[in-house]
Protein backbone atom coordinates (compact mmCIF):
# COMPACT_ATOMS: atom_id res chain seq x y z
CA UNK A 1 0.00 0.00 0.00
CA UNK A 2 1.74 3.12 -1.22
CA UNK A 3 1.83 5.66 2.02
CA UNK A 4 0.68 8.53 -0.93
CA UNK A 5 -2.59 6.19 -1.47
CA UNK A 6 -5.62 8.93 -0.62
CA UNK A 7 -7.50 8.38 1.57
CA UNK A 8 -11.71 8.68 1.90
CA UNK A 9 -13.20 8.96 5.51
CA UNK A 10 -16.34 6.97 6.58
CA UNK A 11 -17.90 7.41 10.20
CA UNK A 12 -20.53 5.89 11.45
CA UNK A 13 -22.35 6.22 15.23
CA UNK A 14 -22.35 3.83 18.30
CA UNK A 15 -25.71 2.69 19.02
CA UNK A 16 -28.34 4.80 20.60
CA UNK A 17 -31.43 5.29 21.96
CA UNK A 18 -31.81 1.92 23.67
CA UNK A 19 -30.83 0.25 20.41
CA UNK A 20 -28.22 -2.05 20.51
CA UNK A 21 -26.75 -1.71 16.93
CA UNK A 22 -26.54 1.04 14.49
CA UNK A 23 -26.39 0.67 10.64
CA UNK A 24 -24.33 3.54 10.34
CA UNK A 25 -21.71 1.61 12.54
CA UNK A 26 -21.99 -1.65 10.21
CA UNK A 27 -21.57 0.10 7.35
CA UNK A 28 -18.62 1.94 7.88
CA UNK A 29 -16.79 -1.40 9.42
CA UNK A 30 -18.10 -2.96 6.09
CA UNK A 31 -16.73 -0.45 3.58
CA UNK A 32 -13.18 -0.11 5.85
CA UNK A 33 -9.94 -0.22 3.54
CA UNK A 34 -12.01 -1.25 0.50
CA UNK A 35 -10.81 0.91 -2.56
CA UNK A 36 -13.58 3.53 -4.23
CA UNK A 37 -12.53 5.76 -7.36
CA UNK A 38 -8.59 5.08 -6.47
CA UNK A 39 -9.34 6.36 -2.61
CA UNK A 40 -8.67 3.75 -0.08
CA UNK A 41 -11.73 3.95 2.40
CA UNK A 42 -10.98 4.39 6.32
CA UNK A 43 -14.73 2.89 8.02
CA UNK A 44 -14.56 4.41 12.04
CA UNK A 45 -17.38 4.90 14.85
CA UNK A 46 -17.94 8.03 16.34
CA UNK A 47 -19.18 8.30 20.21
CA UNK A 48 -22.99 9.38 20.42
CA UNK A 49 -22.15 12.10 22.64
CA UNK A 50 -22.20 15.47 22.18
CA UNK A 51 -19.39 16.63 24.14
CA UNK A 52 -16.89 13.96 22.73
CA UNK A 53 -18.07 13.56 18.90
CA UNK A 54 -16.06 16.71 17.73
CA UNK A 55 -13.23 15.33 19.23
CA UNK A 56 -13.08 11.99 18.25
CA UNK A 57 -13.54 13.25 14.23
CA UNK A 58 -10.96 16.15 14.47
CA UNK A 59 -8.40 13.52 15.31
CA UNK A 60 -9.32 11.17 12.91
CA UNK A 61 -9.28 14.24 10.22
CA UNK A 62 -5.08 14.81 11.63
CA UNK A 63 -4.60 10.91 11.77
CA UNK A 64 -5.79 10.48 8.40
CA UNK A 65 -5.45 13.30 6.49
CA UNK A 66 -8.75 12.41 4.36
CA UNK A 67 -9.71 13.88 0.90
CA UNK A 68 -13.53 13.64 1.77
CA UNK A 69 -15.07 12.83 4.91
CA UNK A 70 -18.59 11.35 4.28
CA UNK A 71 -20.51 10.88 7.58
CA UNK A 72 -23.38 8.75 8.43
CA UNK A 73 -25.92 8.11 10.74
CA UNK A 74 -29.37 6.43 11.46
CA UNK A 75 -32.57 8.14 11.09
CA UNK A 76 -35.07 5.59 11.82
CA UNK A 77 -38.45 6.42 10.68
CA UNK A 78 -36.91 6.84 7.01
CA UNK A 79 -37.84 4.63 4.30
CA UNK A 80 -34.62 5.69 2.05
CA UNK A 81 -31.41 7.06 2.20
CA UNK A 82 -31.49 10.93 3.09
CA UNK A 83 -28.76 12.76 1.38
CA UNK A 84 -28.14 15.73 3.84
CA UNK A 85 -28.15 19.20 2.19
CA UNK A 86 -28.51 21.75 4.85
CA UNK A 87 -26.55 21.73 8.27
CA UNK A 88 -27.82 24.05 10.99
CA UNK A 89 -25.81 25.94 13.95
CA UNK A 90 -28.22 24.36 16.47
CA UNK A 91 -28.41 21.49 19.05
CA UNK A 92 -32.03 20.92 20.90
CA UNK A 93 -32.22 17.41 22.38
CA UNK A 94 -35.38 15.59 22.15
CA UNK A 95 -33.12 12.58 23.97
CA UNK A 96 -30.16 12.34 26.00
CA UNK A 97 -26.89 11.27 24.54
CA UNK A 98 -24.80 7.96 25.33
CA UNK A 99 -23.32 10.14 28.15
CA UNK A 100 -26.87 10.90 29.51
CA UNK A 101 -26.63 14.89 28.37
CA UNK A 102 -29.76 16.57 26.49
CA UNK A 103 -28.47 20.24 25.71
CA UNK A 104 -31.49 22.01 24.52
CA UNK A 105 -31.59 25.56 22.25
CA UNK A 106 -27.17 25.71 21.89
CA UNK A 107 -25.27 26.71 18.65
CA UNK A 108 -22.85 23.47 17.45
CA UNK A 109 -20.29 26.35 17.54
CA UNK A 110 -20.53 29.75 19.19
CA UNK A 111 -20.21 32.63 16.36
CA UNK A 112 -20.44 30.38 13.52
CA UNK A 113 -22.96 30.86 10.52
CA UNK A 114 -26.64 29.86 10.92
CA UNK A 115 -26.13 26.99 8.59
CA UNK A 116 -23.75 25.57 5.79
CA UNK A 117 -25.16 24.07 2.25
CA UNK A 118 -23.27 20.96 1.80
CA UNK A 119 -20.35 21.14 -1.34
CA UNK A 120 -21.03 17.56 -2.38
CA UNK A 121 -22.87 16.66 -5.67
CA UNK A 122 -26.38 15.17 -3.54
CA UNK A 123 -28.31 15.62 -7.02
CA UNK A 124 -25.99 13.59 -8.89
CA UNK A 125 -25.74 10.86 -5.96
CA UNK A 126 -29.51 11.08 -6.03
CA UNK A 127 -29.29 10.18 -9.46
CA UNK A 128 -27.46 7.30 -9.55
CA UNK A 129 -29.33 5.81 -6.25
CA UNK A 130 -32.01 6.04 -8.63
CA UNK A 131 -30.67 4.25 -11.44
CA UNK A 132 -29.52 1.36 -8.76
CA UNK A 133 -33.37 1.27 -7.86
CA UNK A 134 -32.49 2.27 -4.44
CA UNK A 135 -34.97 4.53 -2.64
CA UNK A 136 -33.54 7.73 -1.94
CA UNK A 137 -34.17 11.45 -1.39
CA UNK A 138 -32.56 14.40 -0.74
CA UNK A 139 -33.11 15.79 2.62
CA UNK A 140 -33.09 19.66 4.02
CA UNK A 141 -32.93 18.84 7.70
CA UNK A 142 -30.63 16.68 9.51
CA UNK A 143 -32.54 17.59 12.70
CA UNK A 144 -30.92 18.59 15.96
CA UNK A 145 -29.26 15.78 17.43
CA UNK A 146 -25.50 14.42 17.25
CA UNK A 147 -25.99 13.67 13.33
CA UNK A 148 -26.54 17.11 12.35
CA UNK A 149 -23.71 18.46 14.80
CA UNK A 150 -21.26 16.29 13.48
CA UNK A 151 -22.86 17.59 9.56
CA UNK A 152 -21.89 21.10 10.76
CA UNK A 153 -19.02 20.68 12.79
CA UNK A 154 -17.49 19.10 9.29
CA UNK A 155 -18.59 22.04 7.41
CA UNK A 156 -17.14 24.49 9.86
CA UNK A 157 -14.13 22.73 9.86
CA UNK A 158 -14.05 22.70 6.17
CA UNK A 159 -14.57 26.16 6.03
CA UNK A 160 -12.10 27.41 9.05
CA UNK A 161 -9.07 24.53 8.75
CA UNK A 162 -9.10 22.04 6.12
CA UNK A 163 -10.28 24.17 2.53
CA UNK A 164 -9.08 21.55 0.67
CA UNK A 165 -11.74 19.05 2.63
CA UNK A 166 -14.77 17.94 0.88
CA UNK A 167 -17.31 16.42 3.33
CA UNK A 168 -20.91 15.38 3.54
CA UNK A 169 -23.83 13.60 5.65
CA UNK A 170 -26.23 10.96 4.80
CA UNK A 171 -28.89 9.45 6.84
CA UNK A 172 -29.62 6.41 6.28
CA UNK A 173 -33.37 3.99 7.85
CA UNK A 174 -33.44 1.78 10.14
CA UNK A 175 -31.89 -2.27 9.96
CA UNK A 176 -35.02 -4.83 9.18
CA UNK A 177 -34.49 -6.12 12.76
CA UNK A 178 -34.80 -2.86 14.42
CA UNK A 179 -37.86 -2.10 12.08
CA UNK A 180 -39.52 -4.93 13.72
CA UNK A 181 -39.36 -3.70 17.10
CA UNK A 182 -40.11 -0.01 16.21
CA UNK A 183 -42.59 -0.78 13.08
CA UNK A 184 -40.95 1.31 10.46
CA UNK A 185 -39.42 1.34 7.21
CA UNK A 186 -36.29 -0.25 7.15
CA UNK A 187 -33.62 -1.21 4.42
CA UNK A 188 -31.43 -4.61 4.33
CA UNK A 189 -27.68 -3.62 4.98
CA UNK A 190 -26.52 -5.04 2.03
CA UNK A 191 -28.82 -2.35 0.20
CA UNK A 192 -27.52 0.12 2.34
CA UNK A 193 -23.63 -0.41 1.90
CA UNK A 194 -24.31 -0.72 -1.94
CA UNK A 195 -26.15 2.84 -1.45
CA UNK A 196 -22.93 4.51 0.12
CA UNK A 197 -20.35 3.54 -2.04
CA UNK A 198 -22.47 4.43 -5.03
CA UNK A 199 -22.50 7.75 -2.83
CA UNK A 200 -19.28 7.47 -2.12
CA UNK A 201 -17.95 7.12 -5.83
CA UNK A 202 -20.15 9.91 -7.03
CA UNK A 203 -18.42 12.10 -4.95
CA UNK A 204 -15.24 11.71 -5.57
CA UNK A 205 -15.81 11.41 -8.89
CA UNK A 206 -18.04 14.56 -9.40
CA UNK A 207 -17.25 18.58 -8.62
CA UNK A 208 -20.21 19.71 -10.93
CA UNK A 209 -23.46 18.92 -9.93
CA UNK A 210 -26.81 17.90 -12.06
CA UNK A 211 -29.30 20.61 -11.79
CA UNK A 212 -32.63 19.07 -11.52
CA UNK A 213 -35.86 19.83 -9.07
CA UNK A 214 -35.27 17.88 -6.06
CA UNK A 215 -36.96 20.63 -3.40
CA UNK A 216 -40.00 20.41 -1.29
CA UNK A 217 -42.82 22.29 -0.91
CA UNK A 218 -43.08 21.61 3.12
Amino acid sequence: MSAAEPIALVTGFTPFAGDDINPSQSIAEALHDKHVAGHRVVGATLPTEFARVMPSLRSLIESHAPQLVLALGQAGGRDGISLERVAINLIDARIPDNAGLAPIDIPVVEGAPNAYLTELPVKAMLARLNEAGIPATISHTAGTFVCNQVFFGLAHLQATHYPGLRSGFIHVPFLPEQARQHKVASMPLETMIDAVALCLETALTTHEDLHFAAGTTH
